[in-house]
């Protein structure tokens, strides 16, 4: 019997967890998928109940569990504790130790809320994009890193971009092959556009020429493209629909990905899956913790639910259950229900409705 770890961690965590949780039972009833649900402390919460951000019995669960199923860490409560136990350390120790090298987070706009968003709506129309990042490498986890004092009293930060080859070819692979399932789905040309700095930064030469070896030895089928980070920036503003797959390393991937999760008009609707090489993950929403606005029953709890839609199609195989959740997200937006994030106050024939109510609203679709 299959095993899912939940998460829920800080700020708004619990109230998207409450909600994913509920869905996710549902559909585990309605296709007899056999799942099994476990719960554990990550972040902030576990600062305080344990004294880690990520205790030995949350690690192990983990380690034990199909999937794990998180909702968001961190907060200012934690912001001035020692560096090196803070609440985002667990979610990084969480990812190396599992071996999740493969971040996907999903760009799409779903019609209803093509207002929400502040780019054209001609601009955005029909935008589905996917961004492929690498997720244990890179600057994040380069060393040497740190804070030196030098001899002259002023103080020094230095951290280390490193790639090796086998790392590159395993995150170009995903992107790859993810880039071929997309265009059989849709009967359109498979394309991954490579992002880089390789004018400047030797790590992303390395990068680049490791691609355009891999695509010509095994993918001659993907048209592969590339591009600096700088440009793609810019060019996921003025033309997005131009992409299909993207696939860059940690520092690019993530922020092009939460520049890529507002052109949908709101981080609050976006899914995220995190992949080790045998497709077991950690699924979460794009966004933050939002302790602003924490227990106020406004978080938009879709991000997190349409995670739990990822997490069936991509660990464990289970692609009516993911298509049934995300038709349910489809018919209640179609029903006008807004949270604050995706609100269009101008827009006739919606309703504001807390977090609680959209989960609920979700919920009732799929038991219809």
């Amino acid at each position: 019997m299959a095993t899912v770890l939940t998460l829920a961690g800080d700020g708004i965590g619990p109230e998207i967890m409450t909600q994913a949780i509920n869905v996710l039972t549902a559909v585990n009833d309605k296709f007899n998928l056999g799942l099994t649900l476990e719960s554990g402390l990550i972040g902030g919460a576990a600062i305080d109940a344990k004294g880690s951000p990520l205790p030995d019995e949350t690690l192990a669960k983990a380690k034990a569990a199909d999937a794990v199923l998180l909702g968001a860490v961190g907060g200012p409560k934690w912001d001035a504790i020692e560096r090196s136990i803070r609440p985002e350390r667990g979610l990084l120790k969480i990812r190396s130790e599992l071996g999740l090298f493969a971040n996907l987070r999903v760009a799409k706009l779903y019609p209803q809320l093509a207002n929400a968003s502040s780019i054209k709506p001609e601009v955005i129309e029909g935008l589905d994009l996917l961004i492929v990042r690498e997720l244990t490498g890179g600057i994040y986890f380069g060393e040497p890193r740190g804070i030196q004092t030098l001899d002259n009293g002023e103080q020094q930060g230095f951290n280390t971009m490193v790639y090796k080859t086998s790392e590159i070819e395993r995150i170009g692979k995903v992107a790859f092959e993810l880039a071929q399932t997309r265009a059989k789905a849709s009967g359109t040309p498979a394309k991954v556009c490579s992002v880089d700095k390789a004018n400047v930064l030797e790590v992303t030469e390395l990068w680049k020429q490791t691609m355009i070896k891999l695509q010509a030895s095994s993918y001659s089928d993907v048209k592969l493209s590339h591009m600096y980070v700088d440009n793609a920036a810019m060019q996921l503003i003025r033309a997005p629909k131009q992409f299909d797959v993207m696939v860059t390393g940690n520092l690019f991937g993530d922020v092009l990905s939460d520049e890529a999760a507002m052109l949908t008009g709101s981080i609050g609707m976006l899914p995220s899956a995190s992949l080790d090489e045998s497709g077991k993950g950690v699924y979460e929403p794009c966004h933050g913790s939002a302790p602003d606005i924490a227990g106020q029953d406004k978080a938009n709890p879709l991000a997190t639910i349409l995670s739990v839609a990822m997490m069936l199609r991509y660990t464990f195989k289970q692609e009516d259950a993911a298509l049934a959740i995300e038709q349910a997200v489809s018919d209640v937006l179609d029903e006008g229900l807004r949270t604050l994030d995706i609100l269009d106050k101008n827009e006739s024939g919606v309703t504001q409705v807390g977090c609680k109510q959209m989960g609920e609203a979700v919920l009732a679709k799929l038991n219809s």
